[in-house]
């Protein structure tokens, strides 16, 4: 565990987080909790009293650098948390609700309740102001059914156990492959499996409301290290495959580009009148159906086709506003 001198905020915490330490380690010196708490021995034999008043056994080792350790078959009690805590816990447990994800409605309503039972009075309080008080306005899971897919894929994960699945590309025909997954993403609605496909011999990158079918094979396979889902799904919208090639300068700043493109932004290249975007598509028409909602301009260096697409885009949108309030009936 890494040294908490600069996230110990008073002696309330550093005596918790004692606690803590004692109930994972099971035995520490007072040299290696003082180090742990970035205080004095002194300070520690005072915590170590601090617990003891309050209740809780702790075997004490004499001698120049005594042990201490919990009595055995003592566990802490059920939950114990900071106002920093209960407002981690909150937000999460709101985002969660606020996501709309299948069938989590009334565990989350469950957790909510547990947490409210085991805390403090001037807690509970706190939790239920954030959860009346705070609203976020985040994307909701889009309609399908990608989340019956979750558990099986949380387990293959964590059992790092490869998977056979039947996956339907878009506008393409259903192939059956086996994967290596490596984890989870969820963005703008979608939920993303990102893994070695042994079919193309390469990282991809699956939606999951596009997979028919999941079977969590005996083959197990090696994670690696360091591997983020989400820094691989922007790495592989730099490459996306498709047989357009796509260059548009965006004439704006990183700034209002974050803000409308979210993480698209992390493939833009600073230019001297403003951003380069390069990618590939499949589909210049969503291209430029995608582009025609931009709130700043932009100049297509290529390919011609998606200039085309554009214009014909315009031309349909032009023709409906020219037609004016339709008559009711």
């Amino acid at each position: 565990m890494n040294n908490m001198k600069n996230t110990m905020s008073g002696p309330t915490v550093r005596v918790l987080t004692l606690l803590e330490l004692l109930q994972s380690h099971g035995r520490m010196t007072g040299t290696e909790l003082a180090q742990q708490l970035g205080v004095h021995k002194r300070t520690v034999r005072r915590y170590i009293r601090s617990l003891e008043d309050l209740g809780i056994p702790v075997t004490t080792e004499q001698g120049r650098d005594g042990g201490y350790m919990l009595v055995a078959g003592f566990k802490l009690p059920p939950m114990m948390f900071t106002n920093d805590e209960t407002l981690a816990l909150s937000l999460g447990l709101l985002a969660a609700r606020t996501l709309k994800l299948a069938d989590t409605q009334p565990a989350i309503s469950s957790v909510q309740a547990k947490l409210e039972r085991v805390m403090p009075a001037n807690l509970q309080s706190r939790a239920r102001a954030i959860a009346e008080n705070i609203d976020l306005m985040l994307p909701e899971s889009l309609p399908g059914k990608p989340q019956q897919h979750l558990h099986p894929l949380l387990e293959a994960i964590q059992q790092q156990r490869s998977l056979r699945i039947r996956y339907a590309p878009h506008e393409r025909d259903t192939v059956e492959r086996e994967v290596d997954p490596y984890g989870l993403l969820f963005r703008r609605g979608h939920w993303y499996m990102s893994g070695y496909c042994h079919l193309r011999r390469e990282l991809r990158t699956f939606r999951l409301d596009r997979l028919e079918h999941t079977e969590m094979l005996e083959q197990t396979f090696a994670r690696p290290q360091n591997f983020n889902t989400a820094e691989h799904f922007r790495a592989s919208l730099n490459n996306m495959p498709g047989n357009l090639r796509v260059k548009i300068l965006l004439h704006t700043d990183i700034t209002q580009a974050t803000e409308i493109m979210g993480s698209m932004a992390a493939m833009l290249a600073p230019q001297e009148q403003g951003l380069l975007l390069e990618t590939r598509t499949d589909s210049t028409s969503w291209f430029a159906l995608w582009l025609s909602q931009l709130p700043f301009d932009f100049s297509i260096l290529e390919p011609p086709a998606l200039q085309q697409a554009l214009s014909q885009q315009a031309a349909r949108l032009a023709a409906i506003a020219s037609k004016g309030p339709q008559p009711s009936y």
